[in-house]
């Protein structure tokens, strides 16, 4: 059985909640997918993949994958149906949420954001995929508003953790105007063209009524750190890894 390496994130004071950010070390997938590639939808050897899944299933204790087709937009899944672990999703949708234990939330990037939410009390957690166009349509911040009014939650309650993506340095806009727009200009350093999309997901979520103790980031750039994570900016034939967030049993 092959190893998936990933970075662990525990949310304080909420020991039945478990959170992953995988890497792209470990795996079984070789090329340009090598080597711990988790989505079906990129042209990997579809054994590979699901020996990489089942390799995370097994090590993580997770019982159910559920994952869906990210298209970036803004619809999230209440409670959605467990999917099999060796069929990509098929739901259109880029923010799910559940209160099922054992039900492992999976978001696939490579740049983009993996944004996990957990509720304080560990029955409800959700998982958010943010790129550049989750944010332009504030994602984040609608995601938890839904996530809160579902469950009958409050923001000030609720812990985020933003995983490895595209950082500030490396995620240019030479069309910021057109992609973007004036009302994002504190974000954009017109110098470098590079808008800071990590500081904009934490101050959407802030905004969203999350305590700032509360929302948490990985600061690893996923275009820098090629020996570590998948990039799409760097390659656009490359795998993805993925974050991933279930309430133990």
């Amino acid at each position: 059985m092959v190893r998936v390496a990933f970075f662990p994130f525990v949310f304080p004071n909420i020991p039945s909640v478990g959170a992953v950010f995988t890497s792209r070390r470990g795996g079984a997938s070789t090329g340009p997918f090598s080597a711990a590639n988790l989505s079906l939808d990129v042209g990997d050897e579809p054994g590979a993949v699901v020996e990489n899944r089942r390799a995370l299933q097994e090590r993580l204790d997770f019982g159910d994958w559920t994952e869906v087709r990210q298209v970036h937009g803004d619809a999230l899944l209440l409670d959605p149906e467990p999917g099999p672990i060796d069929q990509p999703g098929v739901t259109e949708a880029d923010a799910l949420a559940t209160a099922r234990r054992g039900q492992a939330l999976v978001i696939k990037t490579a740049d983009c954001q993996p944004i996990l939410l957990a509720h304080k009390k560990g029955k409800h957690v959700a998982a958010v995929h943010a790129g550049w166009r989750g944010n332009r349509i504030n994602l984040p911040g609608s995601a938890v508003a839904r996530f809160c009014e579902a469950y009958k939650l409050k923001p000030r309650d609720v812990l985020a953790a933003r995983g490895p993506s595209l950082g500030p340095e490396a995620a240019e806009f030479t069309n910021f105007d057109a992609e973007f727009g004036p009302e994002f200009a504190d974000y954009f350093d017109p110098a470098r063209r590079t808008v800071d999309l990590w500081r904009l997901t934490r101050d959407q979520l802030l905004a969203a009524g999350l305590l700032p103790g509360n929302v948490f980031g990985l600061e690893f750039c996923t275009q820098a750190m090629r020996d570590t994570f998948f990039s799409y900016r760097r390659n656009s034939t490359t795998g993805r890894q993925a974050g991933i967030i279930w309430l133990k049993p």
